[in-house]
């Protein structure tokens, strides 16, 4: 079995419990932040829709320059919806998830490195960088998203079991 045939269940199964969190991010509950040192919940959940793409990029290209020429990347647009925003997560897991399907074995081993203004952060193999960046990260960003429905007493999904709010699921 190659390695993007082993990854693609997990990346099914994390894309899966990533879309039940977002599509329970309310509208009138986008500018709320549980610190000020925290995002709010649109850019948290933003950012959650984005985190699919990165699979893209790491497969066909072998870096990505955040600084290119010292200029920041432009961010991506925010979205004006909690169904845009699930567009938006939508397009991105079936783009990625296509890559995936078709990338090879030695492509996955290739380095991939991030820079900045043109200076290397890091590099890594294309498979660790997937599986740090793309499922890792996002598992990480969609706890943080439970919480701050937690904390409005909105549901929280069940992901890996139940959860307080959805028993048996």
């Amino acid at each position: 079995m190659s390695l993007s045939q082993s990854l693609l269940p997990e990346f099914d199964q994390e894309m899966a419990g990533t879309r039940r969190t977002l599509e329970r991010v309310p509208e009138a509950k986008f500018s709320w932040k549980p610190h000020e040192k925290s995002g709010t919940m649109l850019w948290l959940a933003g950012h959650l829709s984005e985190i699919p793409s990165w699979t893209s990029y790491t497969i066909s290209q072998d870096s990505i320059d955040l600084a290119p020429g010292g200029k920041a990347m432009e961010p991506p647009p925010v979205p004006k919806s909690t169904q845009e925003l699930l567009d938006r997560f939508d397009q991105h897991v079936k783009d990625a998830r296509a890559a995936l399907s078709a990338v090879s074995d030695a492509e996955l081993a290739k380095p991939w490195s991030l820079l900045n203004n043109g200076q290397t952060l890091f590099t890594m193999p294309k498979i660790t960088c997937l599986r740090t960046w793309v499922l890792n990260h996002n598992v990480h960003h969609r706890a943080q998203l439970g919480v701050y429905l937690r904390l409005n007493n909105i549901p929280v999904p069940a992901i890996y079991g139940p959860s307080a709010d959805e028993q048996g699921m």
